[in-house]
């Protein structure tokens, strides 16, 4: 089993019921997770191996796991993203200053909130775990804002 399998199966376990159908695709280098249509939205979850020079133009990989907002509309990113800001006291609690909001890493017009892990350690056994937990926490934190809206 790939690793981003493994994580949509736990992920598809641990996530709480109450926040919706979830839906997921993975693939070989990371996974999406959303809720309500079959086919994938706009606003979405992702963890997902990226090239680090996104990071901080060194040569590597890193593991990214959060929220995304991908409309072609820069504005339409930047208003999702601010609904999600002005709640950041209470988001930020259970997410930690680990969680950044900023630019997309690699698309400057798409919008993200979340933790960048620099070189992991992708033969770790407890990988899989730790990846699925984190986006967890964010499914389970940031979810109910964005569905208040």
């Amino acid at each position: 089993m790939q690793l981003f399998d493994e994580v949509g199966e736990l992920v598809r376990t641990m996530a709480p019921d109450e926040l919706g159908d979830v839906q997921m695709r993975s693939h070989r280098r990371g996974l999406k997770v959303w809720f309500g249509p079959t086919s994938p939205i706009k606003e979405h979850y992702e963890a997902q191996l990226i090239p680090r020079r996104h990071v901080d133009r060194t040569d590597g990989l890193a593991l990214e796991i959060g929220f995304h907002a991908e409309h072609k509309d820069e504005t339409e990113n930047d208003a999702v993203i601010g609904v999600l800001l002005a709640a950041k006291k209470r988001w930020q609690r259970e997410l930690g200053a680990e969680a950044e909001s900023g630019a997309f890493l690699g698309n400057d017009g798409w919008r993200r909130i979340s933790d960048i892990w620099l070189e992991p350690d992708l033969d770790d056994p407890e990988l899989g775990f730790e990846i699925a937990s984190r986006l967890v926490d964010y499914l389970t934190t940031l979810e109910p804002i964005r569905q208040s809206r």
